[in-house]
C-alpha cells in the first residue's frame, strides 16, 4: 500500500484486516453452502432454486476476492487454511442436512441475514475512516440484501 493511500485509512489497519478476514472466511462458507445446497436440493421448485443457489455462489466467491484483493492491498494476508474459516467467521455454516428445497433456501435466508448484519456493522466501523474499504463493503452489501430477497421470493412462490 501506498504512502498516500496509507494516510487516508484512519483507523488501524490491523483492525480492518482482521474485519475483513472474518467477512472473507464468510464468503468461503456460503460459497460451499449454496455451492453443495444447488447439488443436493430436492423438490418443489428444484430448478428455480438451483438456478438462485448456483448464481449466489458465484457472487459469493467475487466477494471473497474482492476482500482478499483488499486485504492484501491492506498488507494482510487473507486466511489462507480452510480449517481457519470455522475459527474466524461470524456467520457459520449449515450443512444442508435436509435437502428439501424450503431448508436449503431458509438456511440461506439465515445466512445472508447474517451477512447484511456483518456488512452493515462493517460499513460502521470503516465509515469515514477507510473510504475504499467502504465502497467494496456498500457494494457486497447491496448483494447480499438482494440475495436475501431472491430466496425469499422462492418461499414465497412456495406457498
Amino acid at each position: 500500500m501506498g504512502t498516500k493511500a496509507k494516510e487516508l485509512v484512519k483507523m488501524d489497519v490491523n483492525k480492518v484486516i482482521e474485519l475483513l478476514n472474518k467477512a472473507y472466511a464468510d464468503e468461503w462458507l456460503a460459497y460451499y453452502q449454496y455451492w453443495i445446497g444447488a447439488k443436493v436440493v430436492k423438490g418443489q421448485l428444484r430448478g428455480a432454486a438451483q438456478g438462485e443457489l448456483i448464481e449466489h455462489a458465484n457472487e459469493e466467491l467475487g466477494h471473497a476476492e474482492m476482500i482478499a484483493d483488499r486485504i492484501i492491498t491492506l498488507g494482510g494476508t487473507p486466511v489462507l487454511k480452510p480449517e481457519d474459516w470455522y475459527k474466524v467467521n461470524n456467520c457459520g455454516y449449515d450443512a444442508p442436512e435436509d435437502p428439501s428445497v424450503r431448508a436449503i433456501i431458509q438456511q440461506n435466508v439465515k445466512g445472508e441475514q447474517c451477512a447484511i448484519d456483518v456488512y452493515n456493522n462493517l460499513l460502521e466501523v470503516v465509515k469515514d475512516k477507510d473510504i475504499v474499504t467502504y465502497k467494496m463493503v456498500l457494494d457486497i452489501l447491496e448483494d447480499e440484501m438482494e440475495h436475501e430477497e431472491d430466496l425469499q421470493a422462492i418461499l414465497e412462490d412456495m406457498r
